[in-house]
């Protein structure tokens, strides 16, 4: 090998570890947000992918999907199904009013050892008291928690959906979810466990990242308030995420992290 080759090589290399690795994005997708009619229909597509609202990696589990309607009741998907590289369910909109969809996922992390053995678990809480061995040392546990959702709206937009439950991270709009137009800015609210969830990024992804060449990202930071602000740069489907570390778990001695991310749709003025 020459000299040249060499150091052609080497450049190489040094060139493919400066490129950022892309973070996996668990998304849900509707075909639409904003819909009129008697017995409108949505399907919604969920998948984890590096290209934003593009199947390529792998399918969200819908083992966690709860769908609640105008009133606050509990609306059943119909039509689920579980592809190679993404989930679809249909939402019925029988009701007017503005529906919520959501996974939810909760789960709990521990390393320790046993006899020099490293060894791992994962499950629910209520599982950690029998999981981990007496003679175990070196635990660590984290506690997971996940919220992943969008909002449609059928007619004329309600609020009884938009209320936080008090557990985890979550988003209380200011600007209602179906009402944000190109152009102009909409405001929501972070929580923590119902608390104002202050100081935290939150990162904002327009849709169709795989035919431009720049991510065309951006970070806000809440207020003492938990609010922030965004004035949309144009129309189409927006993700916006955010995550917390903190030592707030009711499991002792565990760290927790929560996440949070939404999909909402921008129109056009």
């Amino acid at each position: 090998m020459t000299k040249h080759l060499k150091l052609a090589l080497i450049a190489a290399s040094v060139s493919l570890l400066a490129v950022p690795a892309q973070a996996h994005r668990a998304w849900l997708l509707p075909s639409a947000t904003v819909l009129s009619g008697a017995d409108a229909w949505v399907t919604v597509d969920a998948a984890i992918s590096n290209d934003l609202f593009y199947f390529e990696h792998h399918p969200l589990q819908l083992d966690n999907l709860s769908i609640m309607g105008p009133d606050g009741k509990a609306v059943t998907p119909e039509n689920t199904a579980k592809g190679h590289f993404r989930s679809t369910f249909d939402v019925r909109l029988a009701e007017p009013g503005t529906y919520k969809v959501m996974v939810v996922n909760h789960g709990v992390f521990a390393n320790y050892k046993v006899d020099g053995q490293n060894k791992r678990w994962r499950g629910k809480a209520d599982q950690l008291a029998t999981a981990i061995p007496a003679n175990a040392i070196d635990v660590k546990i984290s506690e997971t928690q996940g919220r992943i959702e969008s909002f449609i709206t059928s007619g004329k937009p309600s609020t009884e959906t938009l209320k936080p439950t008090g557990m985890g991270l979550e988003m209380i709009p200011v600007t209602h979810p179906n009402n944000l137009v190109a152009g102009e800015k909409a405001s929501f609210r972070l929580v923590l466990d119902g608390q104002p969830a202050s100081g935290v990024d939150v990162e904002i992804v327009p849709g169709g990242i795989r035919y431009r060449d720049k991510l065309n990202d951006s970070k806000v930071t809440t207020d003492e308030s938990g609010t922030f602000s965004v004035t949309w740069p144009g129309p189409g489907y927006y993700w916006m995420s955010a995550s917390v570390r903190d030592d707030k778990s009711k499991i002792k001695n565990a760290q927790r992290r929560s996440n949070y991310a939404v999909t909402v749709e921008v129109l056009p003025q």
